[in-house]
């Protein structure tokens, strides 16, 4: 078989020898992904993050977390390729890894980021049918949503990702993107990334609604409660993993979206 060439989501030149059957994820969101593409068989490494399925955890390696792993254990792995994404692994992880092991790099944020990583597992691990009815779905689930929320009023809203110092997602985000395709409006989209604001830039910025995630920070009712005394703005708690997981969970996102605007 001829080796696969491929050029990565971050322009990197990959010369592959196929079959890749050992699989090392550093990603939750590509290890589900993996999963809905039936290659779980083919996952023998991955991180304590990786916790859907949930049963994983008990049949596969755990090698570390995603800005931090146990390299002699990867090495004992013996894998064909590992996966990485640029925000959520280190670049001094990523080169380490590439002296010794072909490494993909995924960069997503957007949802056509995301098709294109799917596409690429498909070319990767030789399952272009399943890449592409999986993405076939996800792009029928956003159309229906669309439909739904067309005559939606549009909200300024604040996503709450972390407490102490608060913190909130800005542009140039997967989660931005989300939010965009709600019909939102992110009263911080002009800001990069991940920056930190006072409570009070809430009511400067006219925010109509604040998300507060369930991850990375775990947002429970009691922040909801006191966020809503202290600013008197509409709160609600969401399920994180389907703003922040750019892979397969995509699939099921669009209907947990229709739930928040109540359809």
């Amino acid at each position: 078989m001829k080796p696969l060439l491929l050029e990565d989501q971050m322009g990197r030149q990959l010369c592959l020898k196929q079959p890749l059957s050992r699989i090392v994820s550093l990603n939750p969101s590509q290890t589900e992904t993996l999963v809905d593409l039936g290659l779980e068989h083919h996952i023998v490494g991955l991180t304590k993050f990786c916790v859907h399925p949930f049963h994983l955890r008990q049949s596969k390696t755990i090698v570390g977390g995603t800005k931090k792993v146990d390299f002699a254990k990867i090495r004992h792995l013996q894998p064909d390729i590992i996966l990485c994404n640029k925000e959520e692994n280190t670049k001094e992880m990523v080169d380490t890894l590439a002296k010794e092991y072909p490494v993909h790099v995924t960069n997503v944020s957007n949802l056509q980021d995301a098709l294109e990583m799917i596409h690429h597992y498909g070319q990767l691990f030789n399952c272009p049918k399943e890449a592409q009815k999986l993405c076939n779905r996800i792009l029928s689930e956003k159309t229906e949503f669309e439909s739904l929320i067309k005559k939606n009023e549009p909200k300024r809203v604040a996503y709450f990702i972390w407490k102490n110092p608060w913190m909130v997602c800005g542009g140039g985000t997967f989660i931005n993107d989300m939010l965009q395709l709600n019909g939102y409006k992110n009263a911080f989209g002009d800001s990069e990334r991940y920056p930190e604001v006072n409570l009070d830039d809430l009511k400067r910025h006219a925010v109509d609604l604040v998300l507060l995630s369930s991850e990375p920070y775990p947002f429970k009712e009691k922040n909801k409660v006191e966020l809503e005394k202290h600013l008197g703005i509409h709160v609600k708690l969401v399920d994180g993993t389907y703003f922040s997981w750019y892979g397969s969970r995509l699939k099921d996102a669009f209907r947990y979206f229709r739930s928040l605007h109540g359809h």
